[in-house]
């Protein structure tokens, strides 16, 4: 169960690498950003050109006035200029003289044709406009290059500026609406890993988008085909078993009953070796109707069991066993709990692990029940004084029929099967370590049930 659940999250890390979810995002990211870049760069350009465009419009008014006003020509470009005034940011005006004579600020050529145009004058670049008045003068009135292309620049950035804000908040509203958009197939995905091997009931449709739906309503229906291929299983295992048990017992009457006919000590052994054999396969076929029993659906518990209670009766059923081995088993502790399992349930799984236990410790060993809370689980273990389970092989003991190599105890190989069914089912956790860890000895198997309840403490048990 563990290595498919590793399988399936392995797949779906490899899904995300090639997942539509990312793919929009990047797609939708790259063509906002285009957009972006485009508009920004026509934005700049165009208010870039239509800053250039009001300067030169203001050195037009500025000649006009000479006009409207009435105003006689300039004839010192210095003069008026207010104090502390940015010498950069002025306006020149001067009187164009023939051969240059006169205080000027700006050498203009005389020669310059009226209208705008730039001039390098004095290693400065100019913007100039050069008009002849009504009077016969000429006057230039001039601005620097470099202050014009800074105020340009100023004001195009600015119409950039919005870009610059709303682009990355646009990039997180998109990936925020695609992750919203997806979060029902993320979620529906996580349902899934999270599952069991036998929870095979249909996955929720409802909120899913329209072009997911289909695709569920198809897996649901493969989910009720194998759901029913495995009842059916189930069902043959169940019902073959119940068949062979009259059989079986048949055939045990009539070992007995041979056993008390008179017969030479060579037939004795072997009819020794034939009840053994008898008895183990009765032992596989109540083992096979009890994982069939486990693995079939069934009603969750609605009243929790006290754990105590479980032990009594799992203590009574197997003494026998224990005291043919001078096992010496009990109960640790005086803590007791309530679990929300039901009882049948967990007597099938203390008992099975219980009888293992006793199975595979040697003689005149030790085997202890115990549970313990903790803060939001009830912890049930199980601890023997036998040799022990390697690390190499805990993967392998909840396989059915699997048996560790060397080990000559009877068995039929279900048993921890059956438990980890039963674990599953209850939302239950088994772990296997050694009782010493520091010595590698012994085993020690602990069920940790979620939710628990304590109860009055009783006598510590003991046999």
């Amino acid at each position: 169960m563990a290595g498919g659940k590793g399988r399936l999250t392995n797949k779906l890390t490899n899904a995300k690498q090639n997942s539509v979810q990312s793919r929009i995002s990047l797609w939708v990211s790259l063509a906002i950003l285009a957009v972006a870049l485009v508009g920004g760069i026509v934005s700049f350009a165009t208010a870039y050109h239509e800053a250039d465009g009001m300067q030169d419009d203001l050195l037009r008014q500025v000649s006009m006035l000479f006009d409207a006003q009435h105003l006689p020509a300039p004839h010192l470009a210095d003069a008026g200029r207010l104090p502390h005034s940015d010498e950069e940011a002025r306006v020149i005006v001067q009187t164009i003289t023939p051969g240059g004579g006169g205080r000027q600020m700006l050498a203009v050529p005389a020669s310059a044709p009226d209208g705008l145009g730039t001039f390098r004058i004095d290693r400065e670049s100019y913007r100039v406009l050069i008009r002849t008045l009504p009077t016969g003068e000429r006057i230039a009135v001039a601005q620097e290059t470099g202050m014009r292309d800074e105020i340009a620049r100023n004001s195009a950035l600015l119409t950039v500026l919005p870009f610059l804000i709303l682009v990355p908040v646009l990039l997180l509203i998109v990936a925020n609406l695609v992750r919203q958009m997806f979060r029902p197939i993320a979620t529906l995905s996580r349902e899934v890993d999270r599952r069991g091997d036998h929870e095979l009931y249909p996955l929720p449709d409802d909120q899913l988008p329209a072009e997911v739906r289909p695709f569920v309503v198809a897996i649901n229906r493969m989910l009720a085909r194998v759901s029913q291929a495995m009842e059916m299983q189930r069902r043959f295992i169940a019902d073959a078993a119940h068949e062979l048990r009259s059989p079986m017992t048949a055939l045990s009457l009539q070992a007995d009953r041979l056993d008390h006919a008179e017969m030479s000590d060579s037939a004795r052994t072997r009819l020794a070796t034939l009840r053994r054999g008898i008895e183990r396969s009765r032992g596989l076929l109540e083992q096979l109707l009890s994982l069939a029993r486990v693995q079939s659906a069934s009603a969750p518990a609605t009243e929790a069991v006290s754990v105590r209670h479980v032990f009594r009766q799992v203590l009574e059923h197997l003494m026998p066993l224990a005291d043919s081995r001078h096992i010496d088993i009990g109960v640790v502790g005086e803590t007791d709990a309530q679990v929300l399992i039901r009882e049948v349930d967990l007597i099938a799984l203390m008992k099975n692990l219980v009888d293992n236990a006793i199975r595979y410790t040697p003689e005149h060993g030790r085997v202890d029940l115990s549970v313990e809370i903790t803060a939001d689980t009830v912890e049930m273990a199980v601890t023997d004084s036998g040799p022990g389970i390697t690390a190499e092989e805990r993967g392998r003991i909840f396989d059915p029929f699997y048996r560790i190599p060397g080990n000559e105890a009877p068995g039929s190989g279900l048993g921890l099967s059956i438990v980890s069914a039963i674990a599953e089912r209850a939302g239950a956790v088994v772990t296997i370590g050694y009782a010493d860890e520091a010595a590698r000895h012994g085993t020690r198997v602990t069920v940790r049930v979620p939710g628990s309840r304590q109860v009055p403490a009783t006598a510590r048990t003991r046999h």
